[in-house]
């Protein structure tokens, strides 16, 4: 919990507060928002898993903000390691060497397969898969990149083409080189499956054709989340990962595995991949890297890929690649997480805490269709009744019913993660069990009592 304020303060920060929202309303533009139709909530504090907004009200963070703060709000070693860092170096060109970059580099690489040992540091996620595409396409020769439906891999120009979800709609700009397939999702399979192999069958299947047919020796990549984030924490089977892998072997493809949301704790394992027993050839990061205190993120490259640009200028950078500040974020992050068990602690609260408490909830609700996840990734999908499996607001929007959801969830002092008619369970990888089976308790009370009608 965070501690209490005293009435001098709860004063302070309300005044603070109050000043805050008066400028951001008159000056900033938020993201993904129609500016005149946005509340958007003031948070003034935060500590561990709690944050605390501009009334001084405490709520627990299930969302970890944008499923990012890994290891919870203000962890004193990193907090500690950023201020150290800011007395030595704060910032320097890419172009030469620092500390703290090579020591994340070292770091990171540690934790990656075998071979995989050269880093390219981003800003963050959305440039990570900007530039892992750009090498895969320069390693290759080739164009094109296949990508699945139901994915995110951020913002712009390139990372939102080969999204696939309602977000690159807008956005899109009819790019030829990128062609978006069906991944497997049995709770809503597109390939009419009735058990997990004849899903993971027929994607595999579904995926070759599509290779086939665009011309294996046109496509340069496949881009895939190891487990979709916010497009919904379907699990994929090892056999499916494995398949992809083996597809990309026969016909020269770069595999890019997308670790953005998925990676450094937050399945349960250092990166979600692991899951399925694969290798990638490019691995993208940022997120829970260092949990956002300073942007982060970044290419994992392994040694084909590496070789093309060792002698060969690479075309491409940033201004703030391997930024001290972050790098030293990130250096505090890995180490807290390894030195802490944040990662086997993940793992547990999964498997014996919310797992168990979320398929309970799904038993006694009426409007949860299906739970699923790991470590502490898990989804919730609202559905109108169990048998048709329709969504509680439609794809790509919202409803006031999903509204009442996670307004309720508030109310009683939770932050959810929400996603059209998804709640996400994405609580901070060392939550607390104590605070952590409270925040299920008030999903539990929320979800069980739902009763809605039409």
């Amino acid at each position: 919990m965070v501690h209490q304020l005293d009435d001098a303060d709860l004063a302070a920060l309300k005044d603070e507060s109050a000043r805050a929202r008066e400028l951001d309303r008159a000056h900033v533009f938020h993201s993904w928002s129609a500016q005149r139709l946005i509340d958007p909530p003031t948070i003034a504090r935060a500590q561990g898993s709690m944050v605390i907004d501009g009334e001084g009200q405490q709520f627990l963070d299930f969302s970890s903000q944008l499923v990012n703060t890994n290891i919870g709000h203000q962890h004193p070693a990193v907090v500690a390691a950023i201020k150290d860092q800011a007395d030595v170096l704060c910032t320097i060109s890419p172009a030469t060497v620092n500390a703290a970059r090579s020591e994340a580099a070292r770091l990171i690489t540690e934790r990656t397969p075998a071979g995989l040992d050269h880093v390219f540091f981003t800003n963050g996620g959305a440039d990570a898969n900007e530039h892992a595409i750009r090498m895969a396409r320069l390693h290759t020769g080739r164009t094109k990149v296949l990508s699945r439906y139901r994915s995110y891999h951020g913002g712009t120009q390139t990372a939102v083409n080969v999204t696939g979800d309602p977000r690159r709609w807008e956005n899109e700009t009819g790019e030829s080189g990128i062609v978006h397939f069906f991944g497997p999702f049995l709770y809503r399979s597109e390939f009419h499956a009735t058990t997990e192999a004849e899903e993971t069958e027929r994607a595999l299947q579904h995926l070759r054709r599509t290779i086939e047919l665009e011309g294996p020796k046109t496509v340069a990549a496949i881009i895939l989340e190891s487990i979709p984030g916010t497009a919904g924490i379907m699990m994929p089977s090892p056999e499916y990962m494995q398949g992809v892998r083996a597809l990309c072997d026969e016909f020269g493809i770069v595999l890019i595995a997308d670790e953005v949301m998925a990676g450094f704790g937050r399945s349960g394992k250092w990166f979600a991949f692991e899951h399925f027993d694969i290798v990638p050839d490019l691995i993208t990061f940022a997120k829970g890297v260092n949990s956002g205190y300073v942007p982060l993120g970044g290419v994992v490259i392994n040694e084909a890929i590496y070789e093309t640009f060792a002698e060969r200028v690479y075309p491409g950078g940033l201004t703030y690649s391997g930024h001290p500040l972050a790098c030293a974020a990130a250096v505090a992050t890995i180490n807290a997480m390894a030195d802490e068990g944040m990662i086997e602690h993940a793992a547990h609260i999964g498997e014996t805490i919310i797992g168990p408490r979320l398929r309970q909830i799904a038993e006694n609700s009426k409007h949860v269709g299906e739970v699923r996840g790991t470590g502490a990734f898990w989804a919730i999908e609202l559905v109108w009744d169990k048998e048709s499996k329709e969504p509680l607001a439609p794809y790509g929007g919202g409803s006031s019913e999903v509204a009442s959801v996670v307004a309720a969830l508030k109310e009683h002092g939770v932050i959810p993660f929400n996603n059209y008619h998804r709640l996400h369970v994405v609580p901070p990888i060392n939550i607390s069990e104590e605070d952590l089976e409270r925040g299920l308790g008030v999903f539990e009370k929320v979800l069980t009592d739902l009763d809605f009608s039409r």
